[in-house]
């Protein structure tokens, strides 16, 4: 909403202009002769917005002035005053009966030349010389020729009528613009504000039945008007949409088209603040976007944090999940998704990159279970929490805590020495899976999400990411990423912002191939900074008969000489394979227990010494209380 309002008065000479201006901030009609041009006057208003009245002339000689001032401004009142004269053929009269005629022929043309695209308020001044005369059909012919002119009034400076009126209008086409909202060629609301209204509804409609019924009107009145209607004013609204289509207001209540009938309604009837206080209650801005400042609040992760969803944003998707399986089959199937992402601009392009729903975990029918539809989520916050942020005020996330959306949102503790022994306070944690090409990597992230073995091997060319919730040793359960990075593994890898991302490697070869394990070996000597990270070795493909590697160390001896657990032999046919799952997600929520042991670092005797220590102090304190018993 705009902080300040200029208006320029723009009309022929002698057509009232500067006494119009006088009248309104004087309160009185000065009959006597005025200067020809008005210093500019600026005005203070009860809401805060500060307008500044701009008198101008007409004369030639001040065109490129005037040209300054229509530029400068955000609003122009074009002022004329013929029509009113009847009998007198003096010069001045002659100039007053052009100037009507010159609203459409010379003014509106000029202004458009300009090439400034303000609202035109259109002032028939003098009005009291003709007080017969009806605006509408005086002023209509030209308003549906010039779709900028925001609306017209009569008004007399001599009688002080409609002066305060003149300036409300000029201030209300900056404030509350018209033009966003209808089109009056078409007589139709515009398809961003027709958009905008139907996300209203969508959001007021908290039973997503379709309907907005008379407890869910009086929320939405309270909400954007701080009161409620009363049986009567309630049954009026529905009155006038009836009127307009029957079946827009039932007993149920008041159907997404009514809604929109009735907000056009508001704005035939030039009520369209009306429509501006709804628009402007659920953050929407002068060209009908969110506000970026409610889609993108501030929201700080630090180095070696991660964002996450709290109880409240997870509360929010579950419910948002049970509002929206209209068949309770425990799955979203594509239209539920559809209807549930209605309000948004669609699916986030990190899902459909992702190639969402198969992301993540999903029921017989190909449809996002509740698991799979938290871990996508989860997900997205991990990676993205903008993204989170974005949709959460799409979908018209409410919460009573201060902040907005970011209510749904927490920060993890900062993740800063790994090697050092203690659990990381996360509860989404990012894997990368790498290994030589056929080593099964795919199959791992199939199996992580319970899909089918699939004996056709597919080469991963872009990088795929798998989501799911495991579940760890004591009940608790955290999100695990599985990410395979294809061709841009190299690039990755070179990426320290991304390698600071990741919380656990897990090196993957198959057991039946005898040179799948060297390409592990190879793989840390090219990126020595993959030693910084906690790993988890596997030898996939156990089901198949088991081959010496061709490598100068067997695996199981390569991971003990770095002091490190022996690979796991999985394979994607065993159910067993969820073992893997629980080990990956411990080592990143306990990485000092999964890391290489560097050369030359000295064995940690902490512990030992530690120990030592108490059994040293335990045995001189029973050898002094032996003293002292047996003198």
């Amino acid at each position: 909403m705009a902080e300040s309002v200029r208006i320029v008065v723009c009309g022929d000479e002698n057509t009232g202009k500067s006494s119009l201006i006088t009248s309104f901030v004087k309160d009185i009609f000065v009959s006597g002769k005025i200067q020809p041009v008005l210093p500019p006057i600026t005005i203070g208003a009860p809401e805060g917005i500060t307008t500044t009245i701009v008198d101008t002339s007409a004369l030639p000689q001040e065109r490129n002035a005037l040209r300054k001032e229509i530029r400068r401004s955000n609003v122009i009142c074009l002022v004329y005053s013929d029509h009113y004269v009847r009998s007198s053929f003096s010069e001045l009269v002659i100039i007053e009966m052009r100037s009507y005629e010159r609203v459409s022929l010379f003014w509106l043309p000029f202004f458009r030349s300009l090439g400034v695209n303000l609202p035109v308020v259109l002032c028939a001044n003098k009005s009291d010389l003709a007080p017969d005369v009806e605006a509408e059909e005086e002023m209509m012919p030209i308003m549906m020729e010039f779709k900028e002119i925001d609306s017209c009034i009569r008004a007399s400076a001599k009688e002080k009528r409609n002066v305060v009126e003149t300036v409300y209008l000029c201030q209300r086409a900056v404030v509350y613009p018209i033009a966003p909202l209808y089109d009056s060629k078409e007589q139709n609301l515009k398809p961003a504000a027709i958009a905008a209204l139907q996300r209203v509804f969508f959001l007021c409609d908290k039973d997503q039945d379709g309907y907005l019924n008379d407890l869910e009107i009086q929320n939405f009145q309270a909400k954007c008007f701080n009161k409620t209607l009363t049986d009567h004013e309630l049954e009026e609204i529905k009155t006038v949409i009836r009127k307009a289509n029957p079946q827009c207001a039932t007993e149920e209540g008041i159907t997404e088209r009514g809604f929109i009938i009735l907000n056009r309604f508001f704005c035939e009837k030039a009520r369209h603040e009306t429509v501006w206080t709804i628009l402007r209650t659920f953050h929407y801005t002068d060209n009908l976007s969110l506000k970026d400042s409610f889609l993108y609040p501030k929201f700080d992760v630090p180095p070696n944090s991660s964002a996450e969803l709290s109880p409240i944003g997870y509360r929010y998707f579950f419910d948002l999940f049970l509002l929206f399986d209209k068949d309770n089959d425990g799955g979203l199937n594509a239209s539920e998704l559809t209807a549930l992402f209605a309000p948004t601009p669609g699916l986030p392009p990190s899902w459909v990159e992702s190639d969402f729903p198969s992301s993540t975990v999903r029921n017989e029918t190909g449809h996002i279970t509740l698991q799979g539809w938290l871990a996508q989520w989860s997900m997205t916050t991990f990676v993205d929490p903008k993204t989170t942020l974005a949709y959460l005020a799409y979908l018209g996330f409410e919460s009573r805590e201060k902040g907005g959306t970011t209510a749904a949102l927490k920060v993890t503790k900062p993740r800063k020495r790994r090697r050092r022994p203690g659990r990381v306070e996360r509860n989404v944690v990012l894997c990368y899976v790498l290994g030589a090409a056929g080593s099964g990597k795919s199959c791992i992230l199939d199996a992580f999400l319970n899909r089918i073995f699939n004996t056709t091997y597919h080469p991963t060319i872009k990088t795929r990411t798998a989501v799911n919730s495991v579940e760890l040793q004591g009940g608790k359960q955290c999100y695990l990423i599985l990410e395979e990075l294809g061709e841009l593994e190299p690039a990755i890898l070179e990426n320290s912002a991304k390698l600071n991302a990741c919380d656990v490697v897990c090196y993957t070869y198959d057991s039946s191939d005898p040179d799948s394990f060297a390409y592990i070996v190879e793989l840390r000597k090219r990126y020595p900074q993959l030693d910084e990270l906690p790993a988890v070795y596997a030898a996939t493909k156990a089901d198949l008969d088991k081959t010496t590697q061709r490598y100068e160390m067997q695996p199981d001896v390569y991971t003990r000489e770095m002091g490190m657990t022996a690979p796991l032999h999985v394979s994607s046919t065993w159910n067993s394979i969820s073992e893997l799952f629980v080990t990956i997600a411990e080592a990143a929520l306990v990485p000092s227990t999964a890391y290489p042991r560097l050369e030359g670092e000295p064995i940690d005797r902490t512990n030992m010494y530690i120990a030592s220590g108490v059994v040293v102090a335990t045995m001189a304190t029973l050898y002094f209380m032996w003293k002292r018993g047996y003198p």
